[in-house]
C-alpha cells in the first residue's frame, strides 16, 4: 500500500513539474517574440528619423566609422566583474 501511495506521490509531483516547464516555456516563447518585436520597431523607428533627418543620420555614420586611435566620448556602460557586486545579508 505504501508503495502504490509513492508512486502516485511521484506521478502527481511529475506532472507538476511538466506543467511548470510548458508554462515556463510558453512565457519564453512570448518574452521572445516581444524581443523580436521590439528590434523591429526600433529598426523602423531608426529608419523613419533617418530619412526625416539626413544630416544627423550621416553624422552618426561618420562618428562610428570613426578609427580606433580618434577621440571619442567613453561608452555609457562599462565592464563591472561579479565579484564587486555584494549580495545582501539575508
Amino acid at each position: 500500500m505504501v508503495l502504490w501511495a509513492l508512486a502516485v506521490l511521484a506521478l502527481l509531483v511529475a506532472l507538476l513539474a511538466v506543467a511548470h516547464a510548458r508554462r515556463l516555456s510558453r512565457k519564453l516563447d512570448a518574452l521572445t517574440q516581444s524581443y523580436w518585436e521590439l528590434r523591429y520597431d526600433y529598426t523602423r523607428l531608426r529608419s523613419q528619423v533617418a530619412r526625416l533627418d539626413p544630416e544627423q543620420a550621416a553624422e552618426a555614420a561618420d562618428t562610428a566609422a570613426a578609427p580606433v586611435g580618434t577621440a571619442q566620448a567613453p561608452p555609457s556602460v562599462s565592464f563591472v566583474p561579479l565579484s564587486s557586486i555584494k549580495r545582501k545579508e539575508q
